[in-house]
């Protein structure tokens, strides 16, 4: 379960990039390739408290590098479909998502845009509506076509999360070549040729784009409804106690939850290995989800003591 709990910390800071509908493709792509350097703000408001956090960016065309103010020696490289966790300059695990197929119908559309100013520059704002229900602003900067804003909603229309930027320097012309290091030990970085047992094809609006396994078993699945996503983890071993965890009774059973700016994470225990799910999804729609996946259930003394003896 360490490596598991690393490759949660990734998730945790990277920001959710895939595309919501016809209406903000050409947007969200020009978000994607801009180049700039920025300090971003996330603050939360979560059932277990608020979470904030400083995170400082540089993008340069599709390379994205993200370091957070918690974790100074690690720093996340995300891509078009991809990302990666760097720590003492060496690559520690990286994976690339390949999107399926688009849904027919978008589950978002643009309800309003409007021209705006931000950080004193020209921006354009947009209210993104799901099931009839706001769940996002996002403000775009004119000039480098950067999202400069995203506030996420609960289903009441109360505000979630919000990361705005507070610098932005534009034209930044670095490389993540550096990042990568001399020593990479790469982990998890093919597709499985076979589906992980027991997880659905699609729950509550979110499809399963992409699935992998790496050389010691541990099994990652991913999911996305177009704007939210999360991931699924799997393994063998035992589920550890997370720092500072709470422990919440969510239908169909009891998890271990941990909340970071921007994003959720529970963990749980089967009779078959320990799982993980985490995303950047609003309260409202963590116990549809969960409902869906394999339930928690005790291993018993047996299972138990044979994984930690095993693993």
């Amino acid at each position: 379960m360490r490596k598991l709990i690393a490759v949660v910390a990734v998730i945790s800071i990277v920001p959710a990039t895939a595309a919501v509908g016809a209406d903000l493709d050409e947007l969200l792509t020009r978000s994607q390739e801009a180049n700039y350097s920025a300090e971003q703000i996330i603050s939360c408001s979560t059932p277990d408290g608020v979470r904030d956090a400083v995170v400082r960016i540089t993008q340069t065309g599709k390379d994205l590098t993200l370091s957070s103010s918690v974790t100074d020696d690690v720093e996340i490289a995300a891509g078009a479909g991809s990302w990666s966790l760097h720590e003492s300059g060496g690559l520690v695990a990286e994976a690339a998502v390949r999107t399926g197929n688009e849904k027919a119908e978008p589950l978002y559309t643009v309800a309003e845009e409007r021209a705006v100013e931000y950080l004193g520059r020209a921006a354009m704002s947009y209210l993104l509506i799901r099931d009839g229900s706001p769940r996002a602003e996002l403000v775009f900067d004119d000039e480098t076509g950067a999202l400069v804003q995203a506030v996420t909603l609960t289903i009441d229309g109360d505000t979630y999360c919000e990361r705005r930027f507070v610098s932005l320097e534009p034209d930044v012309a670095e490389s993540l070549a550096a990042t990568s290091g001399d020593s990479a030990q790469v982990e998890g970085t093919g597709p499985t040729d076979h589906e992980i047992s027991g997880l659905p094809d699609e729950v509550a609006g979110f499809d399963l784009l992409d699935q992998y396994e790496d050389e010691d078993g541990l099994r990652f699945a991913y999911y996305s409804d177009g704007f939210f996503s999360f991931a699924v983890f799997e393994t063998g071993a035992h589920a550890v106690a997370l720092p500072e965890a709470t422990i919440v009774e969510v239908e169909p059973g009891v998890y271990q939850r941990v909340f970071t700016a921007g994003q959720v994470t529970y963990v749980w225990e089967t009779k078959t290995g320990g799982m993980a799910l985490v995303g950047d999804l609003p309260p409202d729609m963590h116990e549809p989800v969960l409902a869906a996946m394999p339930a928690p259930e005790d291993p018993g003394f047996l299972r138990r003591w044979w994984r930690n003896l095993f693993g």
